[in-house]
């Protein structure tokens, strides 16, 4: 199968007039309700696109079936960087195959994780070193996982190194973005930076400041569901529609109406994973 044609890199956004938004990341295999149940509250909240994401061999798979079913579900195929151990070709080879599915539009979330010790540095950086090749080989877009202890950095300098050798076509999408130090750097890389509930914590001012920096065209929305329920909400398990929350005050820290909120992420997801 032949690698699809990506567009040009970042163009202004369209805002359209018509009511919609899009959750960027999700896992809607793993949201507590069922993915008829989740996706009717998402539908009533105004969402058109969810990208569901895998995490390895088996919730890559749980991701497909959703996305066979539902219109709006598209789908990235990946490892996650916690779940890195035994990654080997035989693994690299079936992310390959899945993403053949014409509803996959992303590979990931892959990364580094550094806070959590579940799987060997080593092993994480030859699963993302992988990914990385299987997205520049397909021009596919990459989802980013990237975590740290507190007060270090050295997952996201790492990250940023080795996304930095697949050169400038690669598109990248900084999920649940929580690096505020690093806004301006991903900003000249072109590279998307997707928010999440954690934006609402009222102890991340810093990520707020750092979301008013990130240019119109490279900002995206997400849930992370069933992880990181908004502020209004914490106390229950995430879900997609929840990203109506995390949109709202994302216009309100950039000084836009939530409309044109609204239209630029629905855009930019658009143009990025070209559903």
């Amino acid at each position: 199968m032949s690698p699809p044609a990506r567009r040009s890199r970042n163009p202004a956004p369209t805002v359209s007039s018509v009511r919609r938004l899009i959750d960027s990341h999700s896992h809607v295999s793993k949201c507590k309700e069922g993915p008829e149940e989740v996706l009717a509250s998402a539908r009533e909240a105004g969402l058109t696109r969810i990208l569901s994401v895998g995490l390895d061999e088996t919730s890559n798979r749980d991701q497909l079936v959703i996305a066979d079913e539902f219109e709006e579900v598209y789908v990235a195929v990946g490892r996650h960087p916690n779940d890195a151990d035994g990654y080997d070709d035989a693994a690299a080879a079936d992310i390959e195959k899945l993403a053949e599915h014409p509803k996959v539009v992303a590979i990931g979330e892959t990364g580094l994780d550094f806070f959590r010790d579940t799987a060997g540095p080593e092993n994480q950086r030859r699963a993302f070193r992988s990914q990385i090749e299987i997205a520049s080989r397909l021009r596919l877009p990459i989802v980013i996982h990237v975590r740290d202890p507190k007060e270090k950095q050295d997952a996201v300098a790492e990250a940023f190194e080795m996304l930095d050798t697949a050169g400038p076509d690669l598109e990248v999408i900084l999920h649940c973005f929580s690096a505020p130090n690093w806004v301006e750097e991903a900003a000249k890389r072109n590279w998307y930076c997707s928010f999440a509930g954690n934006l609402t914590y009222p102890a991340n001012e810093d990520l707020r400041v750092a979301a008013r920096k990130v240019p119109e065209n490279l900002i995206l929305a997400e849930t992370d569901a069933p992880f990181l329920t908004p502020q209004s909400k914490r106390r229950e398990r995430n879900q997609p529609a929840n990203v109506v929350e995390t949109a709202t005050l994302l216009a309100t820290i950039r000084g836009v109406t939530y409309e044109e909120l609204e239209g630029t992420v629905t855009a930019n997801a658009e143009r990025v994973f070209g559903w």
